[in-house]
């Protein structure tokens, strides 16, 4: 059932709206928000072990990206030698049920986007009309 337009969020160019995909638009940070959100405050080398297949680089990028946002923090001990760890904050506790139901939704429709996606890719080139448009003729032209 179709929602008027009143009834649902304003997602354009400049809605509020956009910033939780925005804030998720790296390929890592959701991990490392389930990853905290499943064992709480970890040590960034117990992280890379539990994440798998993070570079170390990467995981610091996406830690700071996350600090940041205000959606982890970082605790550091004074202690020798000294230590951090990172935590959710209220708001990247908030989006732990948000991003579950992403998933559910990759778990239906993933197969069939990727399928999309195959045959997208191997559709052959459009011509160009010279114009930087479509020429609306697909494939090579006849005698080439």
């Amino acid at each position: 059932m179709a929602q008027h337009p009143d009834q649902i969020y304003d997602y354009t160019s400049d809605c509020r709206a956009r910033v939780a995909f925005e804030v998720l638009g790296n390929r890592w940070d959701s991990v490392v928000i389930f990853t905290l959100g499943a064992y709480g405050p970890t040590r960034p080398a117990v992280l890379l072990t539990r994440i798998g297949g993070i570079s170390p680089k990467a995981l610091n990028d996406a830690l700071r990206r996350l600090e940041r946002n205000g959606l982890v923090r970082r605790r550091r001990y004074r202690e020798a030698p000294p230590r951090v760890d990172y935590a959710l904050t209220e708001a990247g506790g908030a989006l732990l049920e948000p991003m579950r139901a992403m998933g559910a939704w990759a778990s239906t429709w993933a197969d069939a986007v990727l399928a999309a996606q195959q045959r997208f890719e191997a559709r052959p080139e459009p011509l160009r009309d010279g114009r930087g448009g479509r020429s609306g003729v697909r494939g090579r032209p006849a005698g080439h």
